[in-house]
């Protein structure tokens, strides 16, 4: 009789991702597994700090939530723990924003790919915040210089636009009323 080797894989949980290195580098977990990226390079650090500008200057003038850069932790769920370049949380979902983490979707995430991250980024991570509600999804790709953006509709995501360098235009969301930013200021040096 032949029998056939069951073999168990293992899942990560929260529990475990406590207990991971402060190595300098970005460890998540996504449906158990863990996904482990390099630091990020200076000209994706140069974008999160453009996007997290215009954002703030926003917010100041109207405080309808709150913006935040990684590192933080976002815990979808005992198997699901990422940390997003950026993220917003909308002042009335401010219960989500713990002392220690975010504890379910924000309302915006946006991730800025790189050559390490972009599958990870374009398909894992996307359908990740789909599932868990998350509202809105930028993904940022210095390379092509092109943000694609993603909202959420009753069957799912729907790929709500593109910009980029190359065609001009102004980045701009629902979420945060009057905020526009050109595609150049994103990507400026």
């Amino acid at each position: 009789m032949l029998t056939q080797a069951v073999t168990r894989r293992v899942k990560y949980t929260f529990e475990d991702y406590l207990l991971f290195p402060e190595d300098g580098r970005r460890h998540e977990i996504v449906d158990g597994d863990h996904y482990v990226t390099p630091a990020p390079s200076t000209k994706h650090q140069r974008i999160v700090a453009n996007l997290l500008n215009s954002i703030r200057t926003l917010l100041k003038q109207h405080a309808v939530g709150l913006v935040l850069p990684a590192p933080c932790d976002v815990v979808f769920s005992d198997l699901d723990v990422v940390q997003p370049d950026l993220l917003f949380v909308s002042k009335g979902r401010a219960s989500i924003v713990t002392e220690k983490n975010i504890q379910g979707p924000p309302d915006l995430v946006i991730e800025i790919v790189s050559e390490t991250t972009r599958r990870t980024d374009e398909i894992l991570k996307r359908k990740l915040y789909e599932r868990f509600g998350v509202k809105e999804y930028w993904i940022v790709d210095p390379e092509l210089e092109a943000v694609k953006i993603y909202r959420l509709a009753a069957g799912g995501y729907e790929r709500a636009g593109d910009i980029s360098a190359e065609t001009g235009g102004a980045l701009a969301t629902p979420l945060l009323p009057g905020l526009s930013i050109e595609v150049s200021e994103i990507f400026a040096e």
